[in-house]
């Protein structure tokens, strides 16, 4: 006559003997409160999301064709500032190269970058972001979120692809606003007269 299924594991575990209570180890315990190091990461990660003033945008963006020109004007620019600076006949005081970084690597990059030219008075920037032919699994990604990333800024009053000697539409200038400083020193120089 053939054994069940529970009459053979009974047989088999016929010899072992339970182990004692106080060898057993609280699982349930051990699984929900972390461990210190894992309290130090969390709280150094909440620190940096609370302390992150780039307020750039990670979300999906339209995305450009690699030649495609960048363009931007916020209102109250005028006409001759703009076509000067599409011109290319203002100097370039500040120069920032992109390639070769990475998605965020690039995004922090730009708005370090725009937010100490501001506070060093300078006005006139070239970015480099190429024109991401390359670009895996899509062309211009990198392009397409610095045409994003400039409209988002308060800071920038226009950006225009530049001219074939500094880039061409694989770099951008851009005008920014002038600092709190500066504003004060013009006015300051105006109310002079």
């Amino acid at each position: 006559m053939a054994m069940t299924d529970e009459e053979l594991f009974l047989a088999s575990m016929g010899d072992v003997t339970p182990l004692a209570q106080s060898n057993q180890i609280e699982l349930s315990r051990l699984k929900h409160s972390p461990t210190l190091a894992q309290l130090e990461k969390r709280r150094a990660a909440q620190q940096e999301i609370d302390f992150d003033a780039n307020f750039l945008s990670t979300e999906y963006v339209d995305l450009l064709d690699p030649h495609d020109l960048l363009q931007y004007k916020k209102s109250g620019v005028q006409e001759g500032v703009y076509k000067n600076l599409r011109l290319g006949k203002y100097q370039l005081d500040a120069t920032l190269d992109l390639h070769g970084k990475t998605f965020h690597e690039a995004r922090r990059a730009l708005f370090d970058f725009v937010m100490d030219c501001q506070q060093r008075n300078i006005r006139v920037l070239l970015v480099r972001h190429g024109i991401g032919l390359k670009s895996k699994p899509f062309p211009a990604i990198l392009k397409s979120y610095v045409n994003k990333w400039l409209q988002e800024m308060p800071q920038v009053l226009a950006f225009h692809s530049a001219l074939s000697c500094h880039g061409g539409s694989a770099a951008t200038y851009v005008l920014l606003k002038k600092s709190e400083e500066k504003k004060l020193e013009n006015r300051e120089l105006h109310a002079r007269r």
